[in-house]
């Protein structure tokens, strides 16, 4: 996504010569990658597009990973951006040497670049629970991000271990297929109940009518900005209403025991909000077994609790996650100096205001660490970040810049600031996320939406160390 919302920003600003380096064989990221089923988006599928190529014809509210999935191979194909994408082609190495980077895939082929942009997402390297005796299970066992469709699932016995969104969909979906299903939960989550309604007629109204088009994507755009995103910085109203929906939401559920089986002992949106209004129905089938007891160990029979219990299964399903704070890593990026990211980035990921990094000339990401993450759009936060690095290209190709990268002190300052005003958060409130670093401190942006559009509207560049052609 983050890609492609590159490639097409440079096209609208004249720039032609530039290349986008995709490790696999198709366009859409993460939702190429994840194809499980109850895949669907937990942002309104109105703001959860291109502004500059909203989608008239999504089927719901919250649609489909599959159409999500096509309508970034659309916007692909409409922009002509497939003769500038190198198909699986992975960059392991990155090297700033006399001027310019120096690109080798993991095929060896070599490549130089004046300006280097990071677009590789935040959520696609798996994580792996650390379970004894993983391996020895007799049946099938494959993480959500790498679903094996050859599985069988109806009227199968079926373990999910995880209660993020990811295991949320799942579990909802496989209550009403699996002959018995464990959802193994290590942490309670809050469920708003937001309802995912089909749309019929309005496709066809959008289409005729473009205008009504752009303001459904502004008011989804407000509804998730002024809502969602000012609750998790700042105690407000929203917050509390936020938090009084899931509540009631909660006493759906009718057994007193599962009920405080499903409460969580934090604040609504300190971890991740999980959009579903069908997932406490779908647990409340005669089928399905939400157990909290945390797991022991696994064997060739299925899954066995710290209470002793067997819980035989069929299929195993891991919706554990991603490593979160990965970023770019595992390429090896080698700044000026021969400075590496991970000399940076110990011992946790940083930028200067989400897009750059001391020490590394002309490199800009998409996505960066402390981007707008929490119940967002991150299309929304991406056409912001890739309008930020367009505006240094229009610099450099004007000769005015040679090269730029932001001082160590500007960066201090920025994270200094994100530090002092993590305090009003909800990510502070005592949950443990993978929002949190491993120093305790949340990793996401602490203000609302619109100053991160404010703050990257132009580049300061008392903040950068610029290097001046001789001639400017």
């Amino acid at each position: 996504m983050s890609g492609l919302c590159m490639g097409i920003k440079l096209q609208q600003a004249g720039f032609s010569d530039y290349t986008i380096f995709e490790k696999a064989g198709e366009v859409g990221g993460t939702w190429r990658e994840n194809t499980y089923p109850g895949l669907s988006c937990d942002v309104p599928a109105r703001f959860y597009s291109y502004s500059f190529a909203s989608n008239p014809g999504w089927s719901s509210s919250f649609a489909e990973g599959r159409e999500i999935w096509d309508y970034f191979i659309r916007v692909a194909d409409r922009h002509g951006l497939r003769r500038h994408i190198r198909f699986n082609e992975e960059i392991v190495h990155s090297r700033w040497e006399d001027g310019r980077w120096r690109l080798r895939t993991a095929a060896g082929h070599e490549s130089t670049a004046d300006v280097l942009v990071s677009a590789c997402g935040v959520l696609h390297h798996p994580r792996m629970p650390d379970i004894d005796g993983l391996h020895a299970f007799a049946g099938d066992v494959f993480h959500s991000a790498r679903w094996d469709h050859s599985v069988p699932l109806d009227g199968r016995r079926i373990g999910v271990v995880g209660t993020g969104s990811t295991g949320v969909q799942i579990a909802t979906n496989l209550a009403y297929r699996a002959a018995k299903l464990c959802v193994f939960q290590r942490t309670a989550q809050w469920v708003l109940p937001l309802p995912n309604m089909r749309y019929r007629v309005t496709p066809l109204l959008l289409r005729r009518v473009p205008s009504l088009n752009r303001l459904a994507y502004r008011a989804a755009q407000a509804f998730m900005e002024h809502g969602f995103g000012r609750a998790v910085v700042e105690p407000c109203w929203q917050r509390r209403v936020v938090g009084v929906a899931c509540r009631l939401n909660l006493r759906t559920v009718r057994d007193p025991v599962l009920r405080r089986r499903l409460t969580p002992d934090y604040e609504p949106m300190c971890k991740r909000l999980v959009m579903s209004g069908r997932f406490y129905r779908a647990v409340q089938r005669p089928a399905v077994d939400v157990v909290s007891d945390p797991i022991e160990h696994v064997e060739p029979a299925g899954v066995v609790t710290r209470d002793g219990t067997l819980h035989e299964l069929d299929v195993l399903v891991l919706a554990t996650g991603f490593e979160a704070h990965a970023f770019l890593r595992p390429t090896e990026l080698v700044g000026e100096g021969g400075v590496t990211l991970d000399d940076v980035w110990s011992p946790e990921p940083h930028a200067y205001r989400t897009v750059a990094l001391p020490g590394f000339p002309n490199f800009f990401m998409i996505m960066g660490p402390h981007s707008p993450f929490g119940n967002q759009s991150l299309i929304a936060v991406a056409e912001t970040q890739a309008g930020y690095v367009i505006e240094w290209l229009r610099m450099l190709r004007s000769g005015r810049v040679a090269h730029a990268a932001p001082t160590v002190q500007a960066t201090g300052r920025y994270n200094d600031e994100m530090r002092k005003a993590m305090p009003s958060t909800i990510w502070v409130t005592g949950c443990r996320s993978w929002y949190i670093g491993a120093d305790g401190v949340p990793m996401n942006w602490p203000w609302a939406p619109a100053r991160h559009r404010e703050m990257l509207s132009q580049p300061n560049l008392a903040d950068f160390d610029v290097r001046r052609t001789a001639t400017a």
